[in-house]
């Protein structure tokens, strides 16, 4: 890949998207469009260059975002954020929910990726407050990718993706595949109902819900935006919250030198205040 060819890629994709590719990944972006190049019949950068800016280039640009877009993810994935939420936000919130005459309770899983996420919300939600609570919980999902998200809504897994489970959690939350199915678990169909999918790129336009959120977990998504994309997104995402709503980001990543009106409880964890500053 030339140095022309790169800077035309890395230009489009924080246009559409926001990431911000750095210089020095090039041979990564190289070897991501690899499965481009197969998929299109195109022989070289050079020739996908020209297809991004031809009829089909919005169509493909789609694909191309996809394959830049990282979704290394795992069930329970950096987990004390999971403990937190538990021990301390969950019962914070339903002590709200009897003085507030709450009846829902959405959480949003904004970067959803392949859905380990959102699930493990689910499953976190369904052995604290069980799946016939009173309390009317749900997990709005959102991704950038419309990909990464069917794979997220068929809720089926490897073998491998599930090894870190434990086997209760297994036996209670999955079903596992027999026959042509061997080696695949699926979530269960009551979880499957409580988790909306949808696309939604974070940084263009209106959020897809007029509805705020006691908390939001928007994980390991701004490392790849620069500071003025890191402010906006942290902006939009505190105007998405509740007052004394918690916004909880990757362990990767921190707020400091963000300028934010949210309170930091512990590192990643950030709370709205009830208040306005």
């Amino acid at each position: 890949m030339r140095d022309a060819e790169y800077d035309f890629i890395r230009k489009l994709v924080y246009t559409h998207s926001r990431i911000n590719l750095g210089s020095d990944k090039m041979e990564l972006v190289s070897a991501r469009l690899g499965k481009r190049l197969r998929a299109t019949n195109l022989l070289s950068i050079t020739d996908y260059c020209r297809h991004l800016q031809g009829p089909s280039g919005e169509e493909e640009l789609s694909h191309l975002i996809d394959a830049i877009s990282t979704n290394h993810t795992f069930f329970f994935r950096e987990s004390p954020h999971f403990d937190f939420l538990r021990d301390h936000i969950l019962p914070e919130l339903g002590a709200r929910r009897h003085a507030e005459n709450w009846t829902d309770l959405p959480i949003w899983s904004a970067a959803s990726s392949s859905g380990e996420e959102p699930y493990s919300l689910a499953i976190l939600l369904a052995q604290t407050l069980g799946l016939n609570s009173a309390w009317h919980w749900r997990i709005d999902a959102t991704d950038i990718s419309n990909k990464i998200l069917a794979k997220a809504r068929a809720g089926v897994y490897r073998e491998d993706q599930i090894k870190t489970l434990p086997r209760d959690l297994l036996r209670t939350y999955f079903q596992k595949g027999y026959g042509p199915q061997e080696g695949n678990y699926r979530v269960q169909s009551a979880l499957l109902a409580r988790i909306d999918f949808r696309q939604c790129n974070l940084l263009e336009g209106a959020f897809p819900y007029r509805h705020l959120f006691p908390v939001i977990f928007c994980r390991n998504v701004m490392i790849y935006f620069d500071r003025p994309t890191q402010e906006e997104l942290v902006a939009k995402l505190t105007r998405q919250l509740v007052p004394g709503g918690y916004l909880i980001v990757g362990q990767s990543e921190s707020l400091t030198g963000i300028r934010h009106s949210l309170e930091t409880m512990k590192p990643s964890i950030y709370r709205k205040p009830v208040s306005p500053r």
